[in-house]
């Protein structure tokens, strides 16, 4: 019997032949990556074992929730993260240059076949490269640091086959959240979540990072797409090796095949307090708005903050309405910078904030109030997570977020005119 691509990529990261579903198995690690938040919980630790990394060269650490910081708490995880990358010669160290999911593919510090693990639950991203990519805690981190290696249960693998063909309007956000109002939030619990299909095949890297970004809202263990021509030309010139095809057997074990025709999707949203809790925007079109968010590691790439700038070119946000735009890195900030896009937004009346988090996970900027309403084309939408419990999030594509910003409410994007 053939392997899926995770228990292949497994395989090989523990020196065996083959692997299967439940099989425990010690992996080498290609790259451990932290972030400010969780970094400084495994520096202090590891720091007490008084010995040196086990590769300065296969750690990134990278400060991009709170960053700057705002408050002397998240000051202290600033000069914890400082102090890490300057005492073991990480040469990987990144402080405020944005948010660490769209730095490690961008940089080139992500190739398939790798074994990618962070401190940040949204690690399964890297997925879209056709690398084995999970988040991790901060007490494990500190034994990767040490050993270079990790232990894991070889997943059980769901293939999800997606075909048809999108609708104008229509995202690869809109496909996650569709796939997550048929799994469940538990669907894929400690599962490899593998997208496949047509759909998926013609999808940008932008796309299909967004949709392994969002794989661990299902439960899943990673998300990961087969490498083709998309992941080579997109890693072309990043890396300086040469990039395998990596797939699935033709004859690999599946623990679920789920086949959906996305002919007839519309755009979707999800509303409080779940990412799966999803409905078409029109059984929710007229919910009136006090926030937009476009950005973050889910929707701060360029091809998010340009379709928005399609949608809110030549108009004005409403005065009851904020707006705000978070690019993903400062490699994107400058590109947005040289395509004209900032003067879109800045005409259009959003507030354009540096490259970072923002108020996704709820560190900084950009909170609601009781009885507020955010809609963002980020990843959660938990009660209480970006501010009072009392408000509520809603969660959609960069297009349907901009056309919200727009009309001041939400709204189907097709209803608007430039959409």
């Amino acid at each position: 019997m053939g392997m899926t691509i995770t228990e292949k990529i497994l395989a090989r990261a523990s020196g065996q032949d083959r692997t299967e579903p439940g099989e425990i198995v010690n992996v080498s690690i290609s790259l451990a990556m932290t972030q400010d938040m969780e970094g400084p919980k495994s520096f202090i630790t590891f720091r007490e074992l008084g010995i040196p990394v086990w590769d300065k060269d296969k750690i990134a650490v990278i400060i991009d929730h709170a960053a700057p910081p705002s408050n002397l708490l998240h000051t202290t995880f600033f000069a914890e993260n400082v102090r890490f990358a300057e005492e073991h010669g990480i040469k990987h160290f990144y402080k405020l240059q944005g948010i660490c999911h769209q730095i490690l593919p961008e940089e080139g510090l992500v190739k398939p076949g790798d074994v990618i693990v962070g401190t940040d639950s949204h690690t399964t991203t890297h997925g879209a490269l056709g690398a084995f990519a999970t988040g991790i805690g901060s007490t494990e981190m500190v034994w990767v640091f040490a050993e270079g290696r990790l232990w894991f249960r070889v997943p059980e693998t769901v293939r999800l086959e997606i075909g048809g063909r999108l609708q104008p309007m229509v995202t690869a956000k809109d496909v996650v959240l569709y796939v997550l109002s048929l799994i469940g939030v538990n669907g894929a619990t400690y599962k490899a979540m593998e997208y496949g299909g047509n759909v998926v095949r013609e999808m940008s890297m932008e796309g299909r990072l967004t949709l392994c970004n969002m794989a661990v809202e299902a439960g899943a263990k990673n998300g990961i797409i087969e490498v083709d021509k998309i992941t080579q030309a997109y890693l072309h010139g990043r890396v300086k090796v040469d990039i395998e095809t990596l797939t699935s057997d033709p004859d690999a074990k599946y623990s679920k095949v789920i086949e959906m025709n996305v002919d007839k999707l519309e755009p979707q949203v999800a509303c409080p307090h779940s990412p799966a809790n999803v409905v078409p925007v029109r059984e929710v079109a007229g919910r009136k708005v006090d926030q937009v968010l476009i950005g973050t590691c889910t929707g701060g790439r360029m091809e998010d903050l340009q379709a928005a700038a399609h949608i809110i070119k030549g108009k004005v946000i409403p005065r009851s309405v904020r707006c705000l735009i978070f690019p993903a890195t400062a490699r994107i900030y400058r590109q947005m910078l040289d395509e004209g896009l900032l003067k879109i937004f800045a005409e259009a009346g959003c507030t354009i904030c540096h490259p970072h988090c923002g108020p996704c996970g709820g560190v900084q900027v950009g909170m609601i109030a009781d009885g507020e309403v955010c809609v963002g084309n980020h990843n959660r939408n938990f009660r209480g997570r970006m501010g009072s419990p009392n408000g509520e999030i809603y969660l959609a594509s960069s297009i349907t977020a901009a056309a919200t910003a727009v009309a001041g409410k939400l709204v189907d994007p097709r209803e608007i005119e430039g959409g």
